[in-house]
């Protein structure tokens, strides 16, 4: 194949790398396709099946011709369901109209960013973070702040950190709860704390990305952020999804509501892209949004004892830290008592992603690194498969760390 002529491809693509998930996702299902025997925990996508009300409503809709082109911000029964969604379980008034529908929630994120951020301004991001968040800032043209959370705050951003990273380049913050990679959730107090922060700098927009509201555990009390301060209500995007609480990955819906000259702004950005989102897509979501729930605390429950299982396995093994996450179906545990240690084929484990690469190679458990998030040293593990393939990842994980010298 020949080569592309130089300087045919666009100088913003050196800004931003391939997404570290869906590539160590991709290489495992190759080296499992040449006959390793790999376990596959890279991929944020429940196991679970979409439920049947959900797809029934798809078939329904295909059987009525509902294969057209649609709204460009989302068909109306869909941003009449989102609207209604957020009252019901969020106690925040948005119009439909104020509510947007996009291909996942991936392209909220970029319709928001592209149609606001100009050259030079600056976007908070709290490490570690979702892997596109950056990257998205940078195609805009804009500048990510990373702000380093700890362990010992239990991967929170702090009020003290976030007033600091505040400038007046600053153009939004991107805030996600529960968090992925490491399933920490905020307290009405915590999120109080930082609202309070906010409402000092007027200047400054929030992006809340709230896409695992529903995967909390032990009772936790899931919050957004202009339920907590509604003061934040007229510079707020609020972002969530049907992928991960309805097992929906594969369908491609995301939704947010905010101020409607955003909200305009996103669709006029869209309507160059994408168009719209999926028109069969866009009435499973209705059925999804508005049918019965009954089967969310089912898939609570069994994501709680899988987190319980890991973390319990991981703590067993040598040099690993594993906090409990409150939320999400991730961990991200610790490896700073391991980084120096020799495998037994003599490999210096520098790095977190050294760590991962002789993981994969030596057991065959495919994780994310640390460094993908912005946090180090540390991996992701997605929790979202059967016990007896967690069971048999973690103690291989477990034989790995133990073979270390």
């Amino acid at each position: 194949m020949s080569a592309l002529p130089p300087g045919f491809l666009a100088q913003s693509l050196n800004r931003i790398k391939p997404s570290p998930t869906l590539a160590m996702t991709q290489k495992s299902r190759e080296l499992k396709a040449a006959g390793r025997d790999i376990i596959g925990l890279a991929a944020g996508e429940p196991d679970f099946d979409t439920p049947d009300n959900i797809k029934k409503a798809a078939i329904d809709a295909i059987n009525r011709g509902e294969t057209k082109y649609t709204n460009i911000e989302g068909i109306p029964e869909l941003r009449a369901a989102i609207a209604k969604k957020f009252k019901r379980e969020n106690n925040v008034d948005y119009t439909p109209a104020q509510c947007f529908v996009s291909p996942g929630g991936k392209s909220i994120i970029y319709n928001a960013m592209m149609a606001t951020v100009n050259e030079g301004e600056e976007v908070i991001v709290p490490a570690p973070y979702w892997v596109s968040y950056p990257d998205i800032v940078l195609l805009a043209g804009g500048k990510p702040v990373v702000i380093e959370t700890r362990l010992e705050d239990g991967f929170r951003l702090t009020p003290e950190a976030l007033d600091a990273a505040i400038t007046p380049k600053t153009k939004w913050i991107i805030f996600n709860q529960p968090s992925n990679p490491t399933g920490a959730c905020y307290t009405r107090e915590q999120l109080k704390a930082l609202t309070d922060v906010l409402m000092k700098h007027k200047h400054v927009w929030i992006l809340t990305d709230d896409m695992y509201e529903h995967l909390v555990f032990g009772g936790f009390k899931f919050h957004t952020v202009v339920e907590v301060e509604p003061g934040l209500y007229e510079r707020t995007l609020t972002m969530n999804g049907v992928s991960k609480a309805y097992a929906m990955t594969g369908w491609r819906i995301g939704y947010c509501a905010g101020p409607l000259p955003l909200i305009a702004a996103m669709a006029k950005l869209q309507s160059q892209s994408a168009t719209n989102a999926t028109s069969i897509s866009q009435w499973a979501s209705v059925e999804a949004l508005n049918g019965t729930q009954d089967f969310i605390p089912k898939f609570q429950k069994v994501f709680e004892g899988r987190r319980d299982l890991v973390v319990s396995m991981l703590n067993q093994s040598n040099g690993i830290e594993c906090p409990v996450p409150e939320g999400a179906f991730y961990v991200y545990p610790s490896i700073r008592k391991l980084i120096g240690m020799k495998t037994p084929n003599g490999t210096i484990l520098k790095t977190d992603e050294d760590f991962a690469n002789s993981l994969l190679e030596a057991e065959g458990v495919a994780v994310v690194h640390g460094g993908a998030f912005g946090l180090s040293p540390f991996f992701r593990i997605s929790y979202a498969t059967s016990d007896k393939v967690l069971e048999d990842a973690c103690g291989r994980i477990q034989r790995f760390c133990g073979n270390l010298r």
